[in-house]
């Protein structure tokens, strides 16, 4: 029975430190009130007790105006650049490879000759027919003569009509086997020709696959070498079906719309083109539509089966509200922006946002050129809340004419920057 007395005492001690534990948090973490304030630091000063909202000091933020001005409208996609012909050189006759003629990886002309296959059973094949040629030809005219011997004897009745009409059968007859060997001498002489392999497109030849003294045959698998045409070079590649209606709405009215090749890193321009040509079809798989731009390529910047991003151009938005996309927030009420009064007080106010580059989004309603928006400190910001902005370009001292300039001057810069960022 003495033990629970002697732990009494201690557990009322343990208790009483708990209680005052809990007052002394409750205190420190209460709210402050003005007269707080004051008396903790004065006008201005800083309560002792932060937390919970506890400070009502302003919120020093960031702010930058929305303004007025022509926002690009760019669709961004992965796309692959190919050739527009691509030919695998291939002999069209069987023999020994004897001369090459071009060196890997240079330019060459439609008609250049490339190489050359042993001619010589060729040639000997061409004499040949031709000799069955004139033989042919020279008992033809020896029919022919008859003919007209026949006809004369015919006509003074010397001779029956079935003589005649022999001779004359006979004529036919070797007229057919002269045109017969006539192809057969024009298919040695064009096996000749083939006996020299000459390019069939402008391009650029690729690796040699075949040496000097390789026996090859009549369309033989392994290409001689493989051609592709660079100047102009397309660009293929995809967007999705959501995106079309600007684009085949432009592309039909005949506008030109330009297409942007960047690098794998999107961050260098290597060339700039038009949209080409557009798929009858859109892909039920993948719900995108394929699209072809057109590069001339007078650099050689872009290379066959190279990977690029793709910008396309689809539409400039005229004269349109544009705010910072970093002072566009989104909650459970949807998009807004924080907005600072002529009171340095805080106004919730809710947006209808357009398409953004990253840098800049389109406001299609909630916003009016030269409202003050908060880019940082928002995450202390409520409705009414006080605030100090210590960085506002839109306080900064412009004459009318000024002001105008620099509205001029960001619309095309306005394309330089959403070249390095797209999206709708």
């Amino acid at each position: 029975m003495q033990a629970p007395k002697s732990r009494s005492p201690r557990r009322w001690l343990v208790t009483l430190l708990i209680v005052l534990l809990v007052a002394v948090l409750a205190w420190w973490l209460w709210p402050a009130t003005p007269a707080t304030d004051q008396a903790a630091g004065g006008p201005g000063g800083k309560s002792g007790r932060p937390g919970f909202g506890g400070s009502t000091d302003p919120v020093p933020v960031r702010v930058e105006p929305a303004r007025v001005g022509d926002f690009p409208l760019y669709y961004k996609a992965l796309g692959t650049v190919t050739a527009t012909n691509t030919v695998n050189v291939r002999s069209r006759v069987g023999g020994e490879l004897v001369k090459i003629h071009f060196k890997e990886g240079q330019q060459v002309k439609a008609g250049d000759l490339l190489a050359e296959i042993d001619p010589r059973a060729y040639r000997i094949a061409l004499q040949q027919a031709e000799g069955t040629l004139a033989q042919n030809q020279a008992q033809l005219k020896n029919a022919q003569v008859d003919v007209a011997r026949y006809k004369g004897l015919y006509a003074e009745d010397s001779i029956a009509k079935q003589t005649l009409d022999t001779a004359q059968a006979q004529v036919a007859q070797f007229q057919g086997l002269v045109k017969t060997n006539q192809a057969q001498v024009n298919d040695a002489r064009l096996n000749l020709e083939f006996t020299q392999i000459r390019a069939p497109i402008s391009g650029r030849v690729g690796l040699r696959q075949l040496d000097l003294g390789n026996l090859v045959a009549a369309n033989d698998t392994t290409a001689l070498v493989v051609i592709t045409q660079t100047e102009p070079i397309n660009v293929a590649f995809t967007l999705p079906e959501t995106e079309l209606g600007t684009v085949l709405e432009r592309y039909r009215t005949g506008a030109s719309l330009p297409v942007e090749a960047w690098d794998r890193s999107d961050s260098k321009l290597q060339a700039t083109g038009v949209l080409g040509s557009i798929d009858n079809q859109i892909d039920t798989a993948t719900g995108t539509l394929k699209f072809k731009g057109r590069f001339e390529n007078k650099d050689l910047a872009l290379f066959p089966n190279q990977f690029v991003n793709v910008r396309l151009l689809a539409d400039t938005l005229k004269q349109v509200v544009l705010a910072p996309a970093a002072a566009i927030q989104f909650g459970n009420d949807g998009t807004f922006a924080y907005v600072i009064n002529g009171e340095n007080t805080v106004n919730v106010r809710k947006l209808k946002v357009g398409p953004s580059d990253g840098e800049n989004s389109v406001i299609l309603d909630g916003l009016a050129a030269g409202d003050r928006l908060v880019l940082e400190g928002t995450d202390r910001l409520r409705e009414g809340t006080k605030v100090e902005v210590v960085d506002d370009s839109a306080q900064v001292p412009t004459t009318p004419g000024q002001h105008l300039q620099g509205q001029e001057s960001n619309a095309p810069g306005q394309a330089d920057s959403t070249a390095g960022k797209a999206g709708a």
